[in-house]
């Protein structure tokens, strides 16, 4: 159902193109398929990516971690942009990169949000005062007419969702965007997360892994994620110690290996925490050097169990078998590939990612299991 907005010819003369977007791992994991999509169609036209930073702050002791947001290793390494803007994380050197992107007089500039839509609409146009622009728009209620004088600044809109009332995955939603934008149709095979690992990491994951004594010939090793950037979605640690406990001794998992993720912030505090449990066979993990090293240690794992974020996508896009533990709100986040995944939702809407229970988990891990091809395989 292609109704393309942005016109062809304007296209077809194009030589480059400006997305911008709050971007966070989850979303470039189905994101980048649609952006691969559009350089398969416009060959001629260079992409750039403004990546806009939604943690912006003047505390200057956020700045360091801010710099360093893993996403920015992937997407400058994906090789489908020639610039990406990475400098929005405090207020002056947004400033710089508005007057950057200015410069450089872009004939289109593309927003691509559903969290404040309005807000990006006026920072396209802020980018490109003369570009064609495009972007999402929402409804429009009563009580929020003044974002009319936002959506004012598009040339072209883009519905934020087409498919209300049918139950769809956000990666059909990000490619209606491309289609509803530009006429790039897209299948469900196209829209498989996908993560181009360097080799480098996987040696080092692989080293690491060595190094921790987990032997993979020998053992199991199972990757639990039990942190969100918000705290609606994350597990509590005490339920991650249990869980390693409760399969430990279960016979089908005795002698597994685990590796508990924490992000650079709180990797120090989640080792504290967890020692006081004595767990066995359980080392901690961050990726504090590069984005990569988290698929890249993801890749060698047996199995994996996280919480709802950026993890239980990367999952998918590593093919190791995951249990996502989700909210009910937001099924369309649920892990892309059905077969491969389970995911264990809160028994009521308004609960919280810590109100699943390890025993809930455990029971996902029996129907995992076919004790009559091998008494410790997984089959999802």
């Amino acid at each position: 159902m292609s109704t393309q907005q942005i016109p062809a010819d304007l296209l077809k003369k194009t030589k480059k193109i400006l997305f911008v977007a709050p971007l966070a791992i989850g979303d470039f994991s189905y994101l980048q398929n649609s952006f691969k999509a559009f350089s398969q169609a416009y060959p001629h036209i260079e992409m750039h990516l403004w990546v806009d930073e939604l943690r912006r702050t003047r505390d200057e002791r956020q700045w360091p971690f801010l710099e360093k947001y893993a996403l920015y290793d992937w997407v400058s390494d994906c090789d489908l942009f020639s610039k990406v803007y990475r400098r929005t994380y405090n207020p002056a050197l947004l400033a710089e990169s508005i007057q950057e992107a200015k410069n450089e007089e872009y004939p289109i500039v593309v927003s691509l949000s559903i969290l404040r839509p309005q807000h990006y609409a006026s920072l396209a146009r802020k980018l490109s005062p003369q570009g064609y622009i495009a972007g999402i728009k929402q409804p429009v209620s009563l009580l929020k007419l003044h974002h009319l004088v936002a959506y004012k600044k598009l040339d072209a809109a883009i519905q934020e969702n087409r498919f209300q009332g049918q139950q769809v995955h956000i990666s059909t939603i990000y490619a209606d965007w491309f289609n509803q934008a530009f006429g790039i149709e897209s299948k469900e095979d196209d829209l498989f997360p996908y993560v181009n690992i360097p080799k480098q990491w996987l040696q080092q994951a692989r080293l690491q892994l060595e190094e921790w004594g987990f032997d993979k010939t020998k053992c199991k090793v199972v990757f639990i994620n039990p942190f969100a950037k918000i705290n609606k979605r994350c597990w509590p640690l005490a339920k991650v110690a249990e869980l390693i406990k409760a399969m430990q001794a279960m016979k089908v998992w005795r002698g597994a290996c685990f590796v508990v993720s924490a992000p650079p912030e709180k990797l120090a505090q989640t080792q504290a925490t967890l020692k006081e449990y004595n767990l066995k066979n359980t080392q901690f993990f961050s990726a504090q050097e590069n984005f990569f090293q988290l698929p890249a240690m993801l890749s060698w794992c047996d199995l994996i169990i996280s919480v709802e974020t950026a993890v239980m996508h990367l999952a998918n896009a590593v093919h190791v078998p995951v249990i996502a533990l989700m909210r009910q709100k937001n099924p369309e986040w649920a892990p892309f590939d059905q077969i491969h995944s389970k995911v264990i939702t809160s028994t009521h809407r308004h609960d919280w990612v810590d109100a699943i229970s390890v025993d809930n988990v455990i029971e996902q891990l029996s129907h995992c299991v076919k004790p009559e091809i091998q008494e410790e395989a997984l089959a999802f």
